[in-house]
């Protein structure tokens, strides 16, 4: 009978011992782990992502906590996402759950087991837990200072009493915010060079580790190779999804002779009416000359926007508006008054020519200070011939 009793009360527990698991599970039975997912094929997929897993190691359950939730059906998202307002927010999803997602996506998902204490771990949990309620959820997204990695980074410095930051403010990072955008947005060619174009200098200023942990695949490294108290911060990794993609180039392109070559290309026919008369140069002259002006007046107009009427500051203060200005849809009148000879030339075209061709001048010569904020000498080289051409067919005198 006794026996019989025990057993009786056994079986009642096992109910609620099954559904034990990460809220109230003691500190001791659980396991904390980094979860990285690498890149994806779309845009926004392309620096990846992570999570924060935590497990109860006696009744299995697992949940990855993550910080890159958004909806595309919210009201004005658009607009927000134009004006530099991202309405960003965290979740939780069952472990399996989002390795079966992100492996059916080609995408590796690598899991690091830290090694954290007790108290630690506890941390952790209490913060997760207080984060996912509807009201603490949301955050405004910011791509490289508060994003879905800065935030998986900041909740396991806490919990180290700040060591991480301590750690990494000190060491030098690999790529700047722009190189790394650029690498990883290589494999779409013409939004990595809409990006490069619209970034101004804070995606060129001076990175340490912890900045560069931004990207999920730099915060990964970095902990691999952390140490607390002269012991590793991972106690061991494991490998659940391998890629399927193609993964992206260890470098940034180097975009200075493809751009230059391209605005030699172009200033070729921008320079006809300098060196000949006959009607044929003229037409390509109207068609090159007219494809380069709205091209740097709306490049112009758009670096403006960014600069005085969003929140996106890494595209403000762009110095690339001493080459790519609105004043350039102003030239188009006078490139179509040569499709006659004889016609008198625009004052205004060619004072804006001589203008522009002087500010892209001024912006090459800015580079040979050595703390010049900005990087962006590709563009000056695509430019710089295009306006010379110009300057050369739009003010020179008629006989």
């Amino acid at each position: 009978m006794r026996h019989a009793l025990l057993l009786l009360l056994a079986l009642c527990l096992m109910p609620s011992l099954a559904r034990a698991g990460i809220v109230d599970a003691p500190a001791s039975n659980l396991e904390i782990s980094l979860m990285t997912y690498g890149p994806g094929d779309i845009y926004w997929e392309r620096f990846g992502h992570d999570a924060l897993e935590v497990k109860d190691t006696v009744s299995g359950e697992a949940i990855a906590f993550n910080y890159g939730v958004f909806d595309f059906d919210q009201d004005g998202f658009i607009l927000n996402f134009a004006r530099g307002i991202m309405a960003y927010r965290m979740d939780g999803e069952t472990t399996a759950s989002d390795v079966a997602f992100y492996k059916s996506e080609g995408r590796y998902v690598h899991r690091q087991v830290l090694a954290l204490t007790d108290e630690q771990k506890a941390s952790v949990r209490q913060f997760l837990l207080w984060n996912i309620r509807p009201e603490n959820a949301g955050y405004n997204y910011d791509y490289y200072v508060d994003n879905c990695t800065t935030r998986v980074r900041d909740v396991l410095d806490a919990a180290l009493g700040g060591a991480l930051d301590r750690q990494w403010r000190s060491q030098p990072g690999r790529m700047t915010y722009r190189e790394q955008t650029a690498r990883l947005m290589s494999n779409q060619a013409w939004l990595m060079l809409a990006m490069d174009l619209g970034l101004g200098p804070f995606a060129d200023q001076p990175m340490n580790a912890w900045r560069e942990a931004f990207l999920p695949m730099e915060l990964e490294a970095l902990v691999r190779t952390t140490q607390i108290d002269g012991k590793p911060l991972v106690s061991h990794e494991d490998d659940l999804a391998d890629t399927t993609l193609v993964p992206p180039p260890e470098k940034a392109p180097d975009l200075r002779w493809p751009l230059l070559a391209a605005g030699i290309v172009l200033a070729i026919p921008l320079a006809l009416p300098a060196l000949t008369r006959r009607r044929v140069a003229r037409g390509i002259f109207v068609a090159a000359g007219t494809l380069f002006a709205v091209f740097a007046g709306l490049a112009g107009l758009f670096m403006l926007g960014l600069w005085t009427l969003t929140l996106h500051r890494s595209a403000w203060g762009n110095f690339n508006l001493l080459a790519y200005q609105p004043f350039a849809l102003l030239i188009i009148p006078g490139i179509w008054r040569l499709r006659r000879a004889g016609r008198p030339l625009s004052r205004l075209a060619s004072r804006v020519t001589g203008i522009s061709f002087a500010a892209c001048v001024i912006g090459l010569l800015l580079h040979l200070w050595p703390d010049f904020p900005q990087r962006n000498m590709p563009w000056l080289l695509f430019a710089l011939p295009c306006w010379a051409a110009l300057f050369a067919s739009l003010c020179r005198r008629h006989d």
